[in-house]
């Protein structure tokens, strides 16, 4: 079975040029249950560098899918087995603001668009650069 990745290594993800805000926002609960943003936001805020962007979206789906964790390696594996949105598709990049980072690794970290940080990824020519998906065509 081939396995797909959403990993980047070295490689920065912009805000979407249609993002509405200009700096990172923590995504709102909706009906007091947390979204896939707020997983994301969660995971990555409170752990910066420590998951892959493969890593986090399949805990969002395990979360969202009830799995118990007998089910996870079975699950990951189907998961993977077809391709999966990226971080570039995320409500985080989209929508809230937030540019993301994957060091050589293909560890993740998230920085608002107004900060020095992101500037400063911008700036680093040895990064490869990659806007978010716009959310209008």
């Amino acid at each position: 079975m081939k396995v797909h990745t959403t990993n980047y290594q070295d490689a920065f993800i912009e805000i979407a040029e249609d993002c509405p805000v200009a700096k990172g926002e923590v995504p709102p609960l909706k009906n007091d249950q947390k979204t896939a943003a707020n997983i994301q936001f969660d995971m990555i805020s409170k752990n910066p560098y420590q998951y892959t962007s493969d890593d986090v979206l399949f805990q969002v789906f395990a979360i969202k899918n009830d799995l118990t964790e007998s089910e996870l390696q079975l699950a990951r594996a189907q998961f993977f087995s077809k391709g999966q949105p990226c971080f570039r598709a995320s409500p985080l990049t989209k929508r809230y603001g937030w540019g993301l980072h994957s060091d050589k690794n293909g560890k993740i970290a998230i920085y608002s668009a107004d900060s020095d940080a992101y500037q400063n990824f911008l700036a680093d020519k040895g990064l490869e650069k990659v806007k978010a998906m716009k959310s209008k065509r």
